[in-house]
């Protein structure tokens, strides 16, 4: 006789609440594949059969559900990780847009230095970029002209005639 699937009641009532939740047949099934056995006492050779899966695609399923039941217990949302807190962040970026509400431009380049400069070791540009982004600022406006032209040799060459001659 196979063996029989032990299942806490605390697991059976989320596997309860992840039925009531699912978005997709896969999402059911996980949950299935917990209720099933739990609540019948049946073999997962049986539990396949009902659900449309081998039993071994029952056993992954009751351990996937295992891994992903965090999401059935609480919310899991939210940063996890970052360089600095969002307070220490808004404190950081005030210098600047201290300086950009007096009519300075933000050069995303001079924040990277100095975040750098605090964080001890370098960080994508694009870093900088979500940051701004968190903070509600993200208004990117083009240089006027680019840093390295040479307006004489723009002059120049708007007076030369096309075809040489």
């Amino acid at each position: 006789m196979p063996k029989k699937t032990k299942v806490s009641s605390e697991v059976l009532e989320l596997a309860r609440e992840a039925v009531q939740k699912a978005k997709t047949s896969d999402e059911i099934r996980m949950a299935q594949a917990i209720l099933i056995p739990g609540l019948f006492d049946v073999p997962d050779r049986i539990v396949g059969e009902i659900i449309g899966r081998s039993r071994g695609t029952v056993v992954q399923l009751r351990k996937k559900f295992g891994t992903y039941k965090h999401l059935y217990e609480r919310n899991w949302g939210g940063r996890r990780y970052g360089y600095m807190t969002v307070e220490q962040e808004r404190e950081f970026l005030s210098r600047f847009f201290e300086k950009a509400s007096q009519g300075g431009i933000l050069v995303v380049s001079e924040i990277r230095r100095v975040f750098e400069a605090e964080v001890g070791h370098k960080v994508a540009e694009s870093t900088i970029y979500r940051m701004l982004d968190r903070h509600n600022w993200r208004t990117i406006i083009p240089r006027p002209r680019h840093q390295e032209s040479n307006p004489e040799a723009q002059e120049g060459f708007k007076k030369t005639p096309k075809n040489g001659g």
